[in-house]
C-alpha cells in the first residue's frame, strides 16, 4: 500500500516559511475504528523538498508520532517564493506518495512591520485632526457657545 499524499499548508514568517502537515489517512480499522497512520507504525518518517527559481532541495530526513505537525524553514531569502512537497513514509513502508506543492513567500522585516506601521501613522492622522478642531473650537470658528443675535432669530 501507497502511503499519502500528506496534506500541506505553509504560512509565511519572517526570512522563513511554517510548514504544515497532516499526514494522509490510512484505510485500515480496528473494531470499526479508522486507525490513523501513528496507530498502525507508531512513528513516520518525512522529508520535505523546498523548491525555488533556482531548483529543488531536499531537507533531512525527520521523524513525527503526531498526525498533524508544523515545522519552520528558516534562513531564506525575504521575497523570494519557495514551494514545499512532503514525502511521508514508514520504516516498514517506503512507497509513498509527494503531498502536491504549496508555495508561499518568506517575509521581510517591512512587510511584517507593514502593518505596525499604517495603524500608527492612523492614530497620528486621528490625533492631528482632533487637534485641529479643538483649536477651531477654542478659537471660535466652530461650535460656537454663543447665541445669535436675536434678529437672526
Amino acid at each position: 500500500a501507497f502511503l499519502g499524499p500528506a496534506e500541506v499548508n505553509i504560512s509565511s514568517c519572517l526570512n522563513c516559511i511554517n510548514v504544515t502537515v497532516k499526514l494522509p489517512t490510512s484505510h485500515f480499522r480496528k473494531n470499526e475504528k479508522l486507525l490513523s497512520l501513528i496507530d498502525i507504525y507508531q512513528d513516520l518518517d518525512y522529508v520535505i523538498t523546498l523548491k525555488t527559481s533556482d531548483g529543488e532541495h531536499k531537507r533531512p530526513q525527520e521523524k513525527t508520532t503526531e498526525e498533524i505537525f508544523s515545522t519552520v524553514i528558516e534562513e531564506l531569502y525575504p521575497n523570494k517564493n519557495y514551494c514545499v512537497s512532503v514525502t511521508v513514509s514508514a520504516s516498514l513502508n517506503k512507497h509513498s506518495i509527494p503531498s502536491a506543492w504549496k508555495c508561499g513567500i518568506a517575509e521581510s522585516v517591512a512587510q511584517q512591520d507593514y502593518l505596525t506601521v499604517a495603524v500608527t501613522a492612523a492614530v497620528c492622522v486621528l490625533l492631528m485632526v482632533a487637534g485641529i478642531l479643538k483649536c477651531m473650537h477654542t478659537g471660535g470658528f466652530i461650535l460656537l457657545d454663543k447665541s445669535f443675535p436675536h434678529t437672526l432669530v
